[in-house]
């Protein structure tokens, strides 16, 4: 008789299913079935509603997950900042992207039309972690400041604003921007006019 799996702890058992359901959601929409999420996470049908009372806790904490700006925010922070200009910034597109994509794509499978309600305690959270998401372009802008002709901030505001609409499904008419796409527009739009792009990799 083969010995029995070590119990995993709540906190585990919980982001467990989570991974597993939300590619299945992003799939199939809401029609996907706790019991094909169960299966997909390695657990019992009758686990996910012990984490989980009923499938609407399910689909509102994979929601919450797509929020949770934890995991983005650290990789964010993360761009390697000896990279030279433009791909420090492609880099740092690239996770901002990421994070607009896996949102859009949570919030149109589970059939959510324009920014979920919160409570005014997950609204002031957003505005934190969206201000601290800014910063963090800010700061891989700065060590080149003096290439711009507006200041660092600036310039991360009009990346994180053309990330948004170039990678919205609707507003990019389905042909979304790539991250070089972005970074290049953004750049002829904002460096010194005698200025090329800096190579800091010397």
């Amino acid at each position: 008789m083969s010995p029995r799996a070590t119990p995993m702890a709540p906190d585990e058992r919980r982001r467990t299913i989570l991974e597993a359901a939300v590619p299945l959601i992003l799939e199939r929409g809401q029609s996907a079935t706790t019991r094909q999420i169960a299966e997909a996470a390695g657990v019992a049908e009758g686990t996910v509603f012990r984490v989980f009372p009923t499938k609407e806790d399910l689909l509102d904490a994979v929601l919450d997950a797509a929020l949770d700006p934890t995991r983005f925010l650290e990789e964010l922070e993360a761009v390697d900042r000896s990279l030279p200009l433009e791909p420090r910034l492609v880099a740092a597109t690239t996770v901002v992207q990421g994070r607009f994509r896996e949102i859009f794509g949570v919030m149109t499978a589970l059939g959510i039309q324009g920014p979920p309600r919160r409570s005014r305690h997950d609204d002031e959270d957003a505005l934190a972690a969206r201000r601290r998401s800014l910063q963090a372009v800010v700061e891989l802008v700065e060590p080149d400041a003096d290439a711009f002709r507006v200041p660092p901030r600036e310039v991360a505001r009009m990346l994180r604003l053309l990330t948004f609409s170039g990678s919205h499904p609707h507003l990019s008419a389905d042909e979304p921007l790539t991250a070089e796409e972005i970074v290049a527009v953004v750049l002829r739009g904002t460096l010194a006019p005698t200025t090329t792009t800096p190579d800091r990799s010397a």
